[in-house]
């Protein structure tokens, strides 16, 4: 008679392939990562356009220029927009001029106004995602490798000039930390920016939510700015309810370069270069020595 066996299904469950599921499980853990990491993207940078008549109406002598360079982060080639407002003085300060986070170029032209005002020539820059600049889907990295890639070129065309960087909002967040990488800036000032994305968070209505860890755009200034070396002004308008100037006050407190603290009584996350015109030229003259301003 010929054998034969019968196999019976297993009354015991069969071992886990763990490997397998570490793999599946660190594959879920990053499609959620590259997930959440876009979504913060699109909710910080909103490149919209600004709008700005003042600018043709006074008719600036703006420059349109383009800086050309390759990406370390992207390995592609990347074109940035900028306007450049020269002065007439050839010894003249330059000021490369960082915006924030929600509208292009355009929407800063009455700040780049006012810094011209003060006798600086101004160079400002659009990142990447906004405005003319390559497009693309901004981060992090990206719009703070766009700021050392504006400052480079201001090195090369205005080697003997003074060189200040300013950044507004979360462009201070790129302006504190390009100052903390290059050691030829003469002076930096930022408006209405914080120490840290997550404690931005902390301070909203929802802010109690223990997200933190999930945060991946951090822009961490309050651990980035006691390695800058050059003089500091923040300033903050006190009604400022976009970012709350406490987080203002804290970043200056974390510099360890000589520095100044200016707040704009009445000023709001918009106006507050208007409101404290005055105040801010004369900080800039006693803590930068500018004769101009």
């Amino acid at each position: 008679m010929k054998a034969f066996s019968l196999r019976l299904p297993s009354l015991w469950p069969q071992r886990p392939n763990w490997r397998a599921r570490g793999t599946a499980a660190a594959l879920v853990a990053l499609l959620s990562f590259v997930g959440l990491d876009s979504h913060q993207r699109k909710l910080i940078f909103q490149a919209g356009e600004g709008i700005d008549e003042a600018s043709e109406q006074q008719g600036l002598e703006l420059q349109e220029t383009w800086i050309d360079y390759t990406s370390e982060e992207t390995a592609s080639p990347v074109r940035l927009h900028a306007w450049w407002l020269p002065q007439a003085r050839t010894d003249a300060p330059v000021m490369l001029y960082l915006h924030g986070a929600r509208f292009d170029l355009r929407g800063s032209m009455h700040r780049i106004q006012a810094l011209h005002a003060m006798g600086f020539a101004v160079l400002g820059i659009d990142y990447r995602g906004f405005g003319k600049s390559t497009p693309g889907l901004p981060s992090e990295r990206m719009a703070c490798e766009d700021a050392r890639a504006a400052w480079a070129w201001l090195a090369q065309c205005h080697s003997s000039m003074r060189r200040f960087i300013y950044g507004h909002s979360l462009g201070g967040a790129i302006a504190v930390q390009l100052a903390s990488e290059v050691d030829d800036a003469a002076g930096l000032i930022v408006e209405g920016t914080f120490t840290s994305i997550p404690e931005v968070w902390g301070t909203m209505r929802w802010g109690w939510l223990p997200i933190e860890p999930l945060i991946t755009e951090r822009f961490d200034s309050a651990r980035r700015v006691p390695h800058v070396r050059s003089p500091l002004l923040v300033i903050h308008g006190s009604d400022d309810e976009t970012i709350h100037p406490d987080l203002g006050r804290a970043l200056y407190e974390r510099a360890t370069a000589p520095k100044r603290f200016l707040l704009v009584q009445g000023g709001s996350h918009h106006d507050t270069h208007v409101v404290g015109h005055a105040q801010v030229r004369e900080a800039l003259r006693d803590l930068f020595s500018l004769t101009s301003a």
